[in-house]
């Protein structure tokens, strides 16, 4: 993939330029919790976005997808969101940047990934952290990478129209190989666990299904949570978000089953997080998978982004003996389940859970084996591709 960004570089600006790579990512287990200000535990994983970059002679932003064979071009003085879509992901992390005062040209820029779209592992975070390593290298900006983290988290909500935590951009950043990231999103404050998973794979299912729906409920979801601040905030004025929230101040919602089930969900959410990381620092795997199996729990029934291809793939292997925790991962309503399983079992239990979901929905399964990965950075050896 590499080879052939530079090759379509070349092929359509010509001229020197930065190649610049950036990761998907799994969660371990924290869904949800970012946008409300609590605890994630994501990896970068080997799937990702990359750029070739160099700069423009003119105020022209030209963009080439090589993956659609499409071409866009804007101007720096006049960016506004595109209705092609893909665009959206550059121009917004070009739009942030010139809203902060850092000092835009025009750029030419080819994308390529592997991340697949719509599978949960955020191919939009890699597209837009790999374009603000990327401009930040380019223009000599100096921007810290929190503050990268921070403007592409940005860029998608103004951009493309998703109010996403920050978890996806920071762990396409900030991620080290066999770590995951324990990461408090009010505080951006994180540690390094290692991930020692033994004998085990992290195995994503994509159930290949992407509803129309998981923008508009995940922004529905953000509200839902909020009102839910809004009412606890009436007895208690010290609360600024869930992650504020005692088991004793969600009785507050109880006249209100739906907010309380989404409150709660989070709640409940932030402490399977917590016991995750003590489990993980234990090397215990069999009640981390428990923790995953509750967590998809949470999100199927409590808080209500799942789908029935997803609950299907958890239910499948949930009494496998070599399956030890399943969920869902990501914003929901398709995409991935992500699984921690045997090695050396991972090809019969695609086989058979593959069979059977395609008699199920009718749909094909694709796996993924998930190796973690360091975060994003500029490729500076080109000899090695």
């Amino acid at each position: 993939m590499l080879q052939k960004v530079i090759e379509s570089y070349h092929q359509h600006f010509g001229g020197d330029f930065l190649l610049v790579q950036s990761p998907g990512r799994v969660n371990i287990i924290g869904e949800h919790t970012d946008y409300n200000n609590g605890f994630v535990l994501p990896a970068a994983i080997d799937k990702i976005a990359c750029v070739a970059i160099g700069k423009a002679d003119n105020k022209v932003i030209a963009l080439h997808a090589a993956a659609f064979h499409q071409n866009y071009q804007s101007s720096v003085e006049l960016l506004l969101p595109a209705a092609l879509g893909w665009p959206n992901y550059i121009l917004g992390v070009a739009d942030q940047m010139i809203k902060r005062g850092y000092p835009i040209e025009g750029f030419n820029l080819v994308l390529d990934a592997n991340v697949p779209p719509g599978s949960g592992m955020s191919s939009s975070a890699a597209v837009e952290c790999a374009t603000a390593i990327a401009l930040n290298e380019l223009f000599e900006l100096h921007i810290p990478d929190a503050e990268l983290a921070d403007i592409a988290q940005k860029a998608e909500h103004h951009f493309v129209g998703v109010m996403c935590g920050i978890m996806d951009q920071f762990a396409s950043i900030f991620s080290k190989k066999d770590h995951v990231i324990k990461l408090d999103c009010r505080s951006l404050e994180y540690e390094l666990i290692p991930l020692d998973l033994k004998e085990y794979k992290i195995l994503l299912l994509n159930t290949n299904v992407h509803h129309s729906l998981a923008s508009s409920e995940y922004n529905t979801r953000r509200r839902q949570c909020e009102d839910g601040v809004s009412i606890i905030q009436k007895k208690y004025p010290q609360v600024n978000s869930l992650r504020d929230v005692d088991e004793n101040m969600l009785k507050e919602l109880k006249n209100d089953p739906l907010l309380f089930n989404r409150c709660s969900y989070v709640f409940e959410e932030n402490k399977r997080l917590a016991d995750a990381c003590n489990y993980l620092q234990q090397g215990d795997l069999n009640n981390l998978g428990q923790l995953m199996y509750q967590s998809h729990e949470g999100l199927s029934k409590k808080y209500e982004v799942s789908c029935p291809e997803l609950d299907f793939l958890v239910e499948k292997v949930k009494h496998h003996p070599s399956v030890l925790g399943a969920r869902m991962m990501g914003g929901g309503f398709g995409g991935c389940t992500i699984n921690i399983i045997k090695e050396d079992s991972i090809e019969t239990v695609v086989t058979q859970v593959s069979a059977t979901y395609l008699q199920e929905t009718g749909k094909e399964l694709t796996s993924y084996i998930a190796e973690t990965s360091d975060g994003g950075s500029v490729i500076h050896d080109l000899s090695k591709i």
